[in-house]
């Protein structure tokens, strides 16, 4: 199971310790529902016949589709782990900036033709 960030356990158990509504707000909160014309509540054969967006709209699914995570490259780099001397992490940094990994793996590539 995946473990929820602090926030939102913290909020998962403030909503458990909230009372229950009463009959009173759940007839209020009904009430409103059913006078709401622009999202009237759907009937039970509305829900047996309902299909999923991607069904319904399959060229309209596809033009919005994300995919998770980072785009897909050719050659992805790959993470190693490599011990350096400080003086060299200093060198780089003082060069490159924020950006001072990607200069060292220029240079690496450079010295390795």
């Amino acid at each position: 199971m995946t473990k929820l960030n602090p926030a939102r356990q913290s909020l998962r158990e403030a909503i458990k310790r909230l009372p229950p509504i009463t009959d009173e707000e759940e007839a209020r909160i009904q009430a409103g529902i059913a006078s709401d014309p622009d999202n009237p509540e759907m009937t039970d054969g509305q829900i047996a016949q309902a299909k999923p967006f991607r069904e319904v709209f399959p060229d309209l699914y596809e033009s919005i589709k994300r995919s998770r995570g980072r785009p897909k490259v050719d050659s992805p780099k790959e993470a190693v782990t490599l011990r350096l001397s400080p003086k060299t992490i200093e060198r780089f940094k003082a060069i490159g900036g924020d950006d001072w990994r990607a200069r060292m793996s220029e240079t690496l590539e450079k010295a390795g033709g």
